[in-house]
């Protein structure tokens, strides 16, 4: 019985900073939806609509330790060479970061915070398009550790290597 009770300095002990990110709360900040065929995109409609979705992380510092990240997906959705709706969703959340390495934080906040916040921004976008009367859109699952690595390295041709750990924060948000 007592292995299980906590001690005040131990890790797992979200007052003591144990936790490396706690979510604060989650919320959608901006959804739109168009459909700019009105009725006769959705009567005409004779394929399952394609597209592409575009993905980016944002990063709002707020009174520390917390801080807003903000995950944007917009889709474009066509069926042939028609575009039949597009649709964004800014689905931000607040997050704590714990006691954790400087050189840590940068990947809590743009791979382990937006992991966090995607299940619920795909269904907000799933639930938008279905409102829009087509069929709804599940959107893949998102490889954010790849998107940080590559926006790592676009940052690091940019400034000729001269983003080391901690430095190319602000050109990754």
């Amino acid at each position: 019985m007592a292995e299980n009770d906590k001690q005040e300095g131990d890790t797992g002990n979200p007052q003591a900073g144990g936790f490396p990110l706690t979510v604060v709360s989650q919320y959608v900040k901006d959804l739109s939806f168009e459909n700019p065929g009105g009725p006769d995109a959705l009567l005409t409609l004779k394929e399952v609509p394609h597209g592409t979705v575009r993905v980016d992380v944002r990063v709002q510092p707020r009174t520390p330790p917390e801080i807003e990240i903000v995950l944007f997906l917009a889709v474009e959705a066509k069926a042939g060479d028609k575009v039949v709706y597009v649709t964004e969703c800014e689905y931000g959340g607040v997050f704590r970061l714990g006691r954790v390495s400087q050189e840590s934080v940068l990947p809590l906040i743009m791979i382990e915070a937006p992991r966090l916040l995607f299940p619920f921004a795909r269904q907000v976008i799933a639930s938008a398009v279905a409102a829009g009367g087509f069929p709804p859109l599940l959107i893949n699952p998102i490889d954010f550790a790849a998107l940080y690595r590559e926006k790592r390295e676009e940052v690091m041709k940019q400034t000729g290597g001269a983003a080391a750990a901690g430095e190319g924060k602000s050109a990754l948000n």
